[in-house]
């Protein structure tokens, strides 16, 4: 391949790239390129043109243009308006930049021309000929944007590197890839890279035909369906039948006129109509909106339920439906009475917090018929999207109101009794807190104007009676927490749960067998078996199960044996469901050393704790056992350090940290033990068995304590004495504090206990230990 060296004017092109043989024409707006082309013209017309690597540069220097471009013979120059002038060139040579001799007023560089060799006669050089047109072929077929005539054209070439010249200048391709065929010198190796790029352009032509096939189709389709609609329309036109879509719009309007809606409402229902009937029947919107307006006219926007306010007849409905739970029930009965003499209360929010079982949701259900209100219920539990309590808005694909507005649907009227069960029970992620969005939904100062996302419209919601449930405070957000009142429903007394069970259980256990009252009875002795030895909770559920069994196991026994009526009692229990599953640790007669009856509060009810201390000889070390959670290992500290502390006061020798080890057990060590009111049993278990003083056997106790000595409040107080009671205890000893807990216990159980209050440690030793002598001040 030969060189010629030339120095000649340069143009740097933007977005185009011309090969040899190739005639075509651009505009040219810059003065240095306007310059660089009269250059040319009053010299040999012929310039340099070579493509710049980034078009959107408009200054280029050395460094932003390529180094292999094309000489050109200047055919026609054409000033246009506007400083521009069109120039018509035709490519003669492939040349390489070798230096630029000069960059003002214009470009001016030294080049070589490059000539290339002829490919040698062979038939690599044959074959890849013919794979090119037959490639080319192929690509103005599928284009179909490209004249015929240029097969023909191609077709008389010979020369292997004009084909692939000729071709090249003929195909839309990016600018790095004519590029690239400009580069390639030798014949060979360009047809070889031009061969590649055709079979790329001719696969990419394919997957645009194949998918024009299918949206012309589609297109077509739609044409047609048009066309016969408006063809349908005309026909009943003539015949003088209304329209579909005219009947829907007419169907729709007169419901929203007879929905009687607040005026911003109507406006908004009548103006999504006017979109309906412009945007078509047949159209996607058109699906949205209809649903839209479904919403909009079945919502009870001014459907209120007139409450009865009967006051004797709503504590008839609550004695007959519950027994018990008298907090409740008077808190409603006051609700009803402020509403009765004042007719303008805004509905209160209730939490009802208490163990599972109890009767949380039943008693909604009974507030909701004593008030004569329709009654509904959502469910919280595991919500974790704030897009369930206020909706999704309309844009999205499938959105639907939250859970308020779709209960208020559900409901039917504007005041319902809605109960918002588990409020406990919500979690959050990245799609937002539902507990954020309830803040709205239970303040009475704002949810008279409830915006959902789905409507966009304010829906008063401030009528509404919320009452709200959960198992535990502890995972209530703060701010929701404080916008309702709590109401606590504890576990149900051993007393309660008899009459619970024979007053309801029993005869709704009767009606879903299909069986009548007087065919199976149940002893006293029977009920009280069950609640004692096969359940342990503090509310019925499991009650109910268990009596269920006994039923069932009765009904069979019946059926095998042909017998008309059965009597249970407490040893046809046994023999039904087998030996007892709980018992309950019931009190040793003798005052022991080291060994104290506590009181615990479980998820099951009330319970007692016994604690064992005893000393020997060591050096000192303290050693818990039992599984005991990190608050009560605190508490054994707390205590220990105690008696050290005071060890002289309580007649106990100050070097036993020494010589002595203390280990400190709560029996059943494999259910595990925590909780803040196990401080005074472990600080007398101490003293008892560090100065060998008994405690009394018939006296059992509960609260923590502080390093001082004083004696910290608890909670659960009627569980833990209920417990108390059920193991033979006669005297307990509580925290001072919590001398207004005494009211939740039930008189019937309150008789049978003799209470200690405590303030300080030493009020719980003097009380609990046996001996005469006791030295505490």
């Amino acid at each position: 391949m030969e060189k010629q060296l030339k120095i000649l004017p340069l143009i740097p092109l933007r977005g185009i790239t011309i090969f040899p043989y190739m005639v075509m024409h651009f505009d040219v707006g810059r003065e240095k390129s306007i310059l660089a082309l009269e250059d040319a013209m009053l010299n040999s017309q012929e310039i340099f043109l070579v493509a710049q690597k980034d078009a959107k540069v408009e200054e280029p220097s050395e460094d932003d243009i390529y180094t292999i471009g094309t000489v050109c013979t200047i055919k026609q120059i054409l000033k246009l308006p506007g400083n521009t002038v069109r120039v018509l060139v035709e490519g003669i040579n492939r040349a390489e930049l070798a230096n630029v001799t000069q960059q003002e007023p214009f470009f001016k560089a030294e080049i070589n021309i490059l000539e290339e060799a002829e490919c040698a006669e062979d038939n690599k050089c044959e074959a890849l000929m013919r794979a090119v047109k037959k490639a080319f072929d192929e690509y103005i077929s599928l284009s179909g944007n490209m004249p015929n005539e240029l097969l023909i054209s191609t077709d008389d070439l010979e020369s292997p590197g004009r084909l692939a010249d000729v071709i090249s200048s003929f195909l839309m391709l990016k600018g790095e890839t004519k590029q690239e065929l400009l580069e390639a010198h030798d014949a060979k190796d360009r047809l070889e890279k031009l061969t590649v790029v055709l079979r790329n352009e001719i696969d990419i032509l394919k997957i645009e035909r194949k998918i024009g096939v299918k949206v012309k189709s589609k297109i077509d389709k739609v044409q047609k369906e048009y066309y016969l609609r408006e063809q349908l329309k005309a026909i009943q036109e003539e015949l003088g039948e209304e329209d579909e879509d005219k009947k829907e719009i007419t169907r729709y309007k007169n419901k929203i006129n007879k929905a009687k809606l607040p005026k911003p409402v109507k406006e908004k229902a009548l103006y999504e109509l006017d979109r309906l009937k412009n945007s078509g029947s047949y159209s996607s919107e058109g699906g949205v909106i209809r649903t839209y307006l479904d919403w909009i006219i079945e919502l009870p926007w001014n459907n209120l339920t007139e409450d009865n306010l009967d006051i004797k007849r709503a504590r008839e409905v609550f004695e007959r439906e519950h027994y018990g739970l008298e907090d409740v029930k008077d808190r409603i009965i006051e609700y009803l009475a402020v509403r009765k003499m004042s007719n303008s209360l805004k509905g209160p929010i209730i939490c009802l917090v208490g163990p599972p079982g109890v009767g949380k949701t039943s008693i909604a259900r009974s507030i909701a018929n004593a008030l004569n209100r329709n009654f509904v219920r959502m469910s919280l539990g595991g919500v974790r999207d704030e897009a369930e309590i206020r909706g999704h808005r309309k844009t999205y694909v499938g959105a639907i109101p939250g859970r308020v507005i779709y209960g208020m649907k559900q409901a039917k009227s504007k005041n319902p009794l809605f109960l918002l069960d588990e409020i406990d029970k919500m979690s959050n992620d990245f799609r937002g807190d539902p507990a954020d969005a309830l803040l709205e939904v239970l303040d009475a100062e704002q949810n008279s104007t409830f915006r959902d996302h789905y409507l966009e419209l304010d829906f008063d919601l401030s009528q509404v009676l919320f009452i709200t449930t959960a198992n535990s405070l502890e995972t209530i957000p703060r701010p929701l927490l404080d916008r309702m009142e709590v109401i606590e429903v504890s576990g149900y007394t051993y007393e309660e749960k008899f009459h619970i069970a024979k007053d309801h259980l029993i005869p709704k256990q009767l009606k879903e067998h299909n069986i009548e009252e007087n065919k199976i009875t149940f002893a006293d002795s029977a009920i009280y078996n069950v609640i004692e030895n096969y359940t342990r909770e503090s509310g019925v559920r499991s009650l109910e199960r268990k009596l269920g069994a006994v039923l069932r196991k009765t009904i069979a026994e019946m059926l095998e044996k042909d017998k008309e009526n059965a009597h249970i009692t407490a040893s046809h229990v046994k023999k039904y469901l087998g030996p007892a599953i709980f018992t309950y640790d019931k009190i040793d007669k003798e005052d022991k050393i080291g060994v104290v009856m506590g009181m615990a509060w479980t998820g099951y009810g009330g319970d007692t704790l016994p604690v064992e201390v005893t000393v020997m000889q060591g050096d000192g070390k303290l050693e818990l056992t039992g599984q005991l959670g990190d608050v009560m290992k605190e508490s054994a500290r707390a205590g220990y350090s105690y008696v050290r502390a005071n060890a002289e006061k309580y007649g106990i020798n100050p070097e036993f940290r020494k010589d002595k080890d203390v280990h400190i057990h709560v029996p059943e060590g494999a259910v595990p033990k925590d909780g803040p009111s196990a401080g005074v049993t472990i600080i007398t278990g101490l003293v008892s068995a560090l100065s060998s003083k008994k405690v009394k056997h018939n006296v059992a106790m509960t609260g923590e304590i502080t390093l001082t000595g004083r004696v910290l409040p608890i909670g659960g107080l009627k569980e833990k004495c209920l417990a108390a009671y059920r193991a033979g205890i006669d005297t307990v000893i509580i925290p001072k504090d919590n001398e207004k807990d005494m009211l939740k216990i039930p008189k019937s159980i309150k008789s049978k206990l003799t209470f200690v209050l405590a303030d300080k440690i030493d009020d719980v030793l003097q009380n609990a230990l046996a001996s005469e002598d006791y030295n505490g001040n």
